[in-house]
C-alpha cells in the first residue's frame, strides 16, 4: 500500500503502513495531518481514520497495485512550485524532511544506489473505484458519509410497517367487535377508558392474544438485538444506514443506544401517540425537518443522544484500539 501525506497544502510520500505508524508513533506524524492511499475518494484527517489513536489499521481498504489508481487524488493539495516535473524528467517527491522544514536525506534502494519517490500529482474530481457507490448529493463527514433524509424516512416507515404487521392478528380480532368509540373520547376520565379496554381484551380469544403478545414482543427483541450489536434498527438494516457516535463514527455506547435512542424515544413517542396521533406525526415531522436542515442532518433525536445516521460500513462496527 502506497500512502501519502500532506500537511499545509503540501504532500508527501509515498510510505508504507509500517513507516507511517512508526512515524505517528514518534509524533513526526500528527493525527491532524492529511492521508491518502488506493481506497479513498479524498484526502481524511488521519485522526478521522484511526478513532484518534497513533496507529492506523485500515480493514476494509480496497487495495490495488494498479498505479494509474494514484491519480485519483481530489486536487486540494499541491506541492512546492520548484518540484514541478519537467517535461523530460520528473523530480523528486516532497519528503515527509522537506514538508516538516527538515533537510533533505538521501534515499537508497535495495542495492545501495540513491533512488527517488516520483511526483504525485492530484488530479481533478476523478474519484477511485471505492467512491463509485457514493452520489454527488452525498454528505461526507470525515470518514463517514450521512444517511439521507429519505433513507432516513423509509427506515421509520419499515419500522411502523413491521409494528402493525406484528398487531395485526389483534386488530383483525377487534373489527369484529361491537366497540363503543365514545369511552376513549373522555379524556376526563382516563381510568374508565382503561378499564373498557380491559374489557374488550379479556373477550378476546386467548389464543389471539398470546400470538399478539408473541408477534411484539419478538419484534421488540429482534429490534434491541440489532440495535445492540450493529446499530440499526431493521428497517436501518433493509435500507443500509446505521447510527454513529458523533466523535469517534463507531457505534454509540449502550447507553446512548438503548437508553436515549429507543428506550426514551419509545416512551415520548408512546405519549405523544396515546394522547393524539397527529401530535406524535408532528413531532416526527419536526426531527426530519430539523435534521434536513442540518449540515450534518442532525434531528432533536441526535441532538438529544450526540449520534449520528450514516451510510452503513463494516468498518464502524470496529472498536478503536485503547493506547496502553
Amino acid at each position: 500500500m502506497q500512502i501519502f501525506l500532506a500537511r499545509n497544502n503540501v504532500q508527501a510520500g509515498p510510505y508504507d503502513l509500517n513507516q507511517l505508524n512508526i512515524m505517528l508513533s514518534s509524533g513526526e506524524v500528527t493525527l491532524d495531518d492529511l492521508i491518502w492511499h488506493d481506497g479513498l475518494d479524498q484526502w481524511q484527517r488521519i485522526g478521522n481514520l484511526t478513532g484518534n489513536q497513533t496507529v492506523y489499521r485500515p480493514t476494509t481498504i480496497a487495495v490495488t497495485n494498479n498505479t494509474s489508481d494514484n491519480d485519483s487524488i481530489i486536487n486540494n493539495v499541491t506541492v512546492f512550485p520548484e518540484d514541478t516535473p519537467s517535461n523530460t524528467q520528473k523530480n523528486n517527491n516532497v519528503s515527509l524532511d522537506r514538508l516538516y522544514g527538515k533537510p533533505e536525506r538521501a534515499k537508497t534502494d535495495a542495492k545501495g544506489g540513491m533512488t527517488s519517490n516520483p511526483l504525485h500529482k492530484p488530479n481533478n474530481v476523478s474519484l477511485n473505484k471505492s467512491s463509485s457507490k457514493k452520489l454527488a448529493t452525498d454528505k461526507v463527514l470525515g470518514d463517514v458519509v450521512l444517511a439521507p433524509i429519505m433513507s432516513r424516512i423509509l427506515a421509520t416507515a419499515i419500522n411502523a410497517l413491521l409494528y402493525v404487521l406484528a398487531i395485526l392478528p389483534l386488530v383483525l380480532a377487534l373489527t369484529k367487535l361491537d366497540i363503543d368509540y365514545s369511552k376513549f373520547q373522555n379524556f376526563q376520565d382516563m381510568d374508565a377508558a382503561y378499564q373498557y379496554s380491559m374489557t374488550l381484551m379479556e373477550s378476546l380469544p386467548s389464543s389471539t392474544l398470546m400470538i399478539s403478545q408473541v408477534m411484539v414482543f419478538g419484534l421488540f427483541a429482534l429490534q434491541l438485538v440489532f440495535i445492540i450489536m450493529r446499530g440499526q434498527s431493521l428497517g436501518k438494516l433493509l435500507t443500509g444506514i446505521r447510527v454513529v457516535d458523533q466523535t469517534t463514527h463507531r457505534l454509540p455506547s449502550f447507553l446512548k443506544l438503548i437508553g436515549m435512542r429507543t428506550l426514551l424515544l419509545f416512551i415520548i413517542y408512546n405519549l405523544l401517540f396515546s394522547f393524539t396521533s397527529f401530535l406524535g406525526f408532528i413531532v416526527i415531522l419536526i426531527h426530519y425537518y430539523m435534521a434536513s436542515k442540518s449540515a450534518e442532518n442532525v434531528g432533536w433525536h441526535d441532538k438529544l443522544a450526540k449520534t449520528l445516521v450514516v451510510r452503513a460500513d463494516s468498518a464502524q462496527l470496529i472498536k478503536p484500539s485503547k493506547v496502553k
